[in-house]
């Protein structure tokens, strides 16, 4: 008599597709979740033996060994282990058995090819049943991506659709995004995204033993979003010059994106911004079964040299000066955040961590940015992993300007430290309006324990005592320049000042403005304002000036006073970018020495007039399209 042997699977989809909260992947193989059971019924050629087991091996990756975690050989008992493959034996009827299979918590995920043999039988007469597709589960509580909520594991997890927030932090946008993360294709191409990275190609089998941890595999996909050290997914482009490619406002979600890298044999897709990596990332993460979401921040700095300050230089026009400003201070930037347990931190840790597939800075020489612990960031603890100081620096650092002078030196000029980080929106749990998660990333701003974390990470990052403030701003000219108080705002000047919008910003109009100054002191003030405008990229990036005059003013003691500006549409049509932004500066010149820098940032809004062909019922209206 032939040995007895598995004839046929029967996958068992729908019940495990329902128990696993997978049943949208259209997958060919199963998809199930880790640290939890999943059901097979096994038809043999011969009935099973009482004394006789089923042995199972389950492997993942090229050379699995059971070494790296990466194969597991275990066979049919009465009892489930928790940290363990198990099998266990739930009925047999002649020839048919039903099995169900369990994988330990912290198994690796992939896609893994299941053999069986019958216990009585060699090891070579190992029988392929098929592969199946394993996953982070949120659902599962020993689990590190293990989330309590179910709305919002509703949310963050099975959710396929989205909003993205961007504009500027006085006129916050909406933009539905399609994450699209059960379309046809789309976890076999996230599942290629981490065989196409470096760490993959340079050692498969110790990568793929590595993808058990959370950790690992988000700051994979960090890196592969973006196309800078790989054929990652996303090519960014910063210039408004989208030739050869899709501009990254033309984009409505990820699945025309991720299916043309993947068809393109992993050219990466031209092109993205900051929302576009977010949105492709947040899809990727999702698919593979981490709890993510999409974040937006308003004023974003970018801090390129560590040092928690967003170093502006301008001219006396107040004009930033490209050639000495490294740093900056986006409109706007967009990010992700996971949720998960660091096991490398502590418990303390545990929770959403910052990820950012957005090329800015280079991080253990690849671009790419976390996981970093939000609780971390509003606490300050800048030296723990990964990539503290930028995000600290993204949502707290303090705003500095500086006039630079024809002879090189500079001098400090007031303005508002306290810009950067606000409105930190992200989309509501079960809705589509906004919430806003500020509080999440640090204290009120300006309180006293707002500035207590700021000292604080100022002394983790530079390792400086409680009472000393020098630190390193960055070379200039080829020589040091160094900022003592760095945490010590500069003292008010004599006067204030603002941008007022005396018309609705509309494409197409002409903009008309005031510059409202005020003398705060009781004796008489001459001030010389010098006004610039440029058509800006989203990045605050000047693409071409618009605006250039000077005004003097004489304010009598407390006196306020308006400069009217308008600029035509004829000066800005030409140099408009797709972001349709403009920005306004005002370098108030007072005769006995302050200095006071005005910035406005306006987004010009697309008006659409419908005409109706019946007259409008009682309070139906019509209004901007966003």
């Amino acid at each position: 008599m032939a040995g007895i042997r598995v004839t046929e699977v029967d996958w068992q989809w729908l019940r495990n597709g329902a128990a696993h909260h997978t049943q949208e992947y259209p997958s060919p193989e199963l998809v199930v979740r880790r640290g939890q059971m999943f059901t097979l019924v096994l038809e043999l050629n011969y009935p099973l033996d009482n004394r006789e087991t089923l042995i199972f091996t389950v492997e993942t990756g090229p050379q699995a060994s059971e070494a790296l975690h990466t194969k597991a050989v275990f066979q049919t008992t009465e009892l489930e282990v928790r940290d363990a493959w198990t099998a266990v034996k739930e009925a047999q009827m002649e020839n048919t058995v039903t099995v169900s299979l369990t994988s330990p918590p912290d198994a690796i995920i992939g896609r893994y090819l299941l053999s069986a043999r019958v216990s009585s039988r060699r090891k070579h007469s190992n029988r392929k049943l098929g592969e199946f597709v394993l996953l982070f589960n949120p659902w599962c509580p020993e689990d590190d991506v293990f989330l309590a909520s179910e709305d919002e594991r509703q949310e963050y997890v099975l959710n396929d659709n989205g909003i993205i927030f961007r504009g500027v932090e006085k006129h916050i946008q909406a933009q539905g995004w399609n994450f699209g993360q059960f379309e046809e294709d789309i976890l076999n191409i996230c599942l290629s995204i981490l065989d196409r990275s470096p760490s993959y190609q340079d050692d498969p089998a110790t990568d793929v033993s590595c993808r058990h941890d959370p950790i690992y595999v988000t700051r994979i996909i960090s890196a592969m979003v973006n196309s800078n050290n790989d054929r990652g997914v996303v090519q960014g482009q910063w210039q408004g010059k989208y030739g050869g490619g899709t501009s990254p406002l033309h984009w409505r979600g990820s699945v025309a994106i991720l299916h043309k890298w993947f068809k393109g044999r992993f050219k990466p897709v031209k092109y993205g911004q900051c929302w576009v990596f977010a949105g492709v990332m947040c899809t990727v993460l999702r698919c593979l079964g981490i709890a993510t979401r999409v974040v937006s921040n308003f004023n974003s700095a970018h801090d390129t040299d560590r040092n928690l300050s967003v170093d502006k230089y301008v001219d006396s026009f107040g004009r930033t000066l490209e050639d000495l400003t490294e740093d900056s201070m986006w409109n706007f930037h967009v990010w992700n955040e996971s949720w998960f347990a660091r096991q490398d931190l502590g418990p303390s840790y545990n929770g959403w961590q910052v990820l950012d597939a957005t090329p800015q800075e280079e991080s253990e020489g690849v671009f790419r940015c976390g996981p970093a612990s939000v609780t971390a960031i509003r606490e300050g603890d800048v030296h723990l992993a990964h990539d503290g100081p930028f995000v600290f620096a993204e949502v707290n650092a303090d705003y500095v300007t500086w006039l630079w002078n024809e002879d090189e030196s500079r001098e400090r000029v007031y303005s508002d430290t306290k810009k950067i980080g606000r409105c930190i929106s992200t989309k509501a749990v079960g809705s589509d309006s906004r919430v806003d998660i500020t509080g999440l990333y640090k204290y009120p701003e300006g309180s006293r324990k707002e500035r207590q974390v700021y000292s604080k990470a100022v002394r983790k990052l530079f390792s400086v005592e409680a009472s000393g403030r020098r630190a390193r701003v960055r070379r200039i000219g080829g020589r040091g320049v160094w900022r003592d108080d760095l945490l010590e705002p500069t003292t008010k000047p004599s006067i204030t000042g603002k941008f007022k919008v005396l018309e609705p910003p509309v494409l197409g109009h002409d903009l008309k403005l005031a510059l409202c100054l005020t003398n705060l002191t009781s004796r008489a003030q001459r001030i010389r304002v010098n006004l610039s405008g440029a058509t800006i990229l989203y990045t605050r990036r000047p693409v071409a000036e618009i605006l250039h005059e000077s005004h003097t003013v004489r304010l009598g003691p407390e006196e306020e006073k308006k400069i009217p500006i308008k600029i035509s549409y004829s000066q800005y049509k030409e140099d408009l970018t797709e972001d349709k932004k403009i920005l306004l500066a005002a370098m108030c010149l007072v005769t006995k020495g302050d200095k006071l820098l005005v910035e406005k940032d306006i987004t010009l809004e697309d008006f659409i007039t419908i005409k109706c062909s019946q007259p409008r019922a009682p309070g139906e209206s019509l209004g901007p399209v966003q």
